[in-house]
């Protein structure tokens, strides 16, 4: 029979379509466009990106040149700009502001074939510092509140360059889904004086039955009300309210624990497309007791239809612990 399961941070609905159920083998990925073609995030084309804003590997006097391992550089086509002012301003009933922000690409390999699932320790700690070091730089302008970091893989989930990369936007503003996250945290807090999120943890540990995997300092479950299958969150696991207060122990954990999912993820659904997003606390604020960072990790399996856009309902073919017990068995 479906489910209905509330989200106990957002206070969102979740439908778990039991009927519906489905093994990773029962989707089918679209397979990846073939190579092949000029890339502007290959070394030898830096000329083609606009000026690097941080990069790793090699010498800083030979900025905008090949030698790097890492490179972060200025979207060509952003989202927001970051030259001006906001210059908020009342239109009647309406409210606007100028698309102020900073749009950001993550060049995560110089191998235009790497696969993030695949990079080496040494390879991937660095995209995870990367994001460190850029929230910290994009803190320093007061107009900005907060910054997104994601990642799309796969034309289905977003994606319209093969080399692996990743990208953050810096926004005046907060996000919708962090500030319901903020607000939902923060009443349970109000009511029961303890974080919802190491409250979450402590009872997934204690039933053991939608955790994936584990380190010392980090853990990954498929959330219980996930919104499509094989969501996973990884959330460190004790309290910590921003990305930008690990250390550097709590890196290599993070990237030990971020390999292993992903690449559990690869041998279940071969290829899948996805996305996953940083959910941090906002730009320069104190710690926050009752907020707890993690990443979440959305496959694109199914498609938002005309019930999902008007309910606001997320349908679910896959329940949470069949998802985590495919994951926690697949031979990596």
């Amino acid at each position: 029979m479906p489910e209905l399961r509330k989200d106990p941070i957002l206070g969102r609905w979740i439908i778990i379509s039991t009927e519906r159920g489905k093994r990773p083998t029962d989707f089918i990925i679209a397979p990846p466009p073939t190579g092949g073609g000029f890339c502007p995030l290959c070394p030898g084309n830096e000329t083609t990106t606009p000026p690097e804003v941080l990069s790793y590997g090699r010498p800083q006097l030979a900025d905008n040149r090949p030698g790097w391992s890492l490179r972060v550089v200025p979207n060509k086509y952003p989202a927001l700009v970051i030259e001006g002012s906001l210059d908020k301003e009342g239109e009647g009933i309406y409210d606007r502001m100028n698309g102020i922000g900073a749009h950001e690409v993550i060049i995560e390999s110089p191998d235009h074939n790497a696969a993030f699932t695949y990079l080496s320790p040494d390879r991937m700690i660095q995209v995870f510092w990367a994001f460190r070091d850029r929230i910290i730089d994009l803190s320093r302008d007061p107009r900005f509140r907060y910054v997104m970091v994601f990642k799309n893989f796969g034309s289905g989930a977003g994606a319209s360059l093969e080399h692996s990369h990743s990208q953050l936007i810096a926004l005046p503003i907060l996000p919708r889904m962090i500030v319901s996250e903020l607000e939902g945290s923060k009443s349970y807090y109000g009511y029961k004086d303890r974080c919802i999120f190491c409250d979450i943890i402590r009872q997934e540990i204690r039933k053991d039955i939608r955790i994936v995997c584990q380190t010392e300092h980090f853990i990954a479950i498929a959330p219980y009300a996930p919104r499509s299958p094989f969501e996973t969150w990884i959330l460190p696991r004790e309290h910590s309210s921003s990305y930008i207060e690990m250390d550097d122990r709590q890196l290599e954990s993070l990237t030990a624990i971020f390999s292993e999912l992903m690449r559990r993820l690869d041998s279940c659904i071969p290829g899948v497309p996805y996305n996953f997003v940083l959910h941090t606390a906002p730009l320069r604020s104190e710690p926050l007791n009752y907020f707890h960072w993690h990443f979440e990790i959305m496959p694109k399996l199914t498609s938002i239809a005309g019930f999902e856009w008007g309910s606001g309902f997320y349908i679910n073919p896959v329940p949470p612990e069949d998802a985590a017990k495919f994951l926690k068995e697949a031979k990596i």
